[in-house]
């Protein structure tokens, strides 16, 4: 005998509903992709500003001990010691050690190399002739129109170097890669005359801070400011080959 037929029920707390599609875990609770996960900067990779900061921590030590004992050695020992110091207080606080492992290992090489010329000028031996090197092959890939700023960030964040079919792009990356032709250039200029001149003992130090970060932070500003409008203008030539979308 075939079951009773079920009557309709009435009543808000008895009206049927329809189960709801199950949802795979890994799909958005709303409409719409989840947001792509955001590449890190250069600036975040190399520590953020503190991680900057903390790299020159060591020069800076070195020239106030130097300008107040005047003694190479205890200069030397005092910018090892602020080495570590940073190295230290960055891994108490959790946060990255390559900027302080840098520091470190720039002081040792900076150390030996004063020790060796027997001069505390000899200290930034190495910096001056870094500038010179790194302005070198800045300019070098402007010429050969692969400028470097582009080269490596697009390397670091693994976009590949398909950018470089955009004029616009180039032109940026252009400007981007000779600011910083300019500032290792004036770095070098103007700390290998001083290292021959009578003031260095005196100004070598204090130039090479001043002309440290703050000639990076400018160049950084440039940097940003030229990609920004290279970027807006790219996209605005791709959307105007696009054409108006149909309707």
């Amino acid at each position: 005998m075939a079951p009773p037929a079920e009557r309709p029920t009435t009543g808000p707390t008895s009206r049927h509903r329809e189960p709801e599609p199950e949802r795979p875990d890994d799909e958005p609770a709303e409409g719409g992709e989840e947001p792509a996960e955001r590449a890190p900067t250069l600036l975040e990779q190399m520590g953020g500003v503190s991680g900057v900061v903390s790299s020159a921590v060591p020069v800076v030590v070195f020239v106030i001990a130097q300008a107040i004992f005047h003694s190479l050695v205890g200069s030397i020992v005092a910018a090892v010691a602020g080495a570590v110091a940073v190295a230290v207080w960055r891994l108490v606080r959790g946060e990255k050690l390559q900027p302080a492992f840098s520091g470190l290992f720039g002081v040792a090489v900076c150390a030996v190399i004063a020790w060796r010329t027997g001069e505390a000028k000899g200290f930034f031996l190495l910096g001056i002739w870094t500038s010179l090197i790194y302005g070198g092959l800045f300019l070098i890939s402007v010429v050969v129109r692969w400028p470097l700023v582009g080269t490596l960030w697009h390397l670091v964040n693994g976009d590949g170097q398909t950018w470089r079919r955009s004029p616009y792009l180039r032109r940026g990356y252009d400007v981007a890669t000779l600011a910083w032709v300019v500032v290792f250039g004036a770095r070098f200029a103007v700390q290998r005359w001083l290292y021959d001149s009578a003031y260095a003992d005196t100004w070598l130090g204090w130039v090479r801070l001043a002309m440290g970060v703050p000639l990076a932070l400018l160049a950084a500003a440039v940097t940003v400011w030229a990609i920004r409008r290279a970027t807006e203008a790219a996209k605005a030539e791709q959307a105007a080959d696009a054409g108006p979308a149909p309707a």
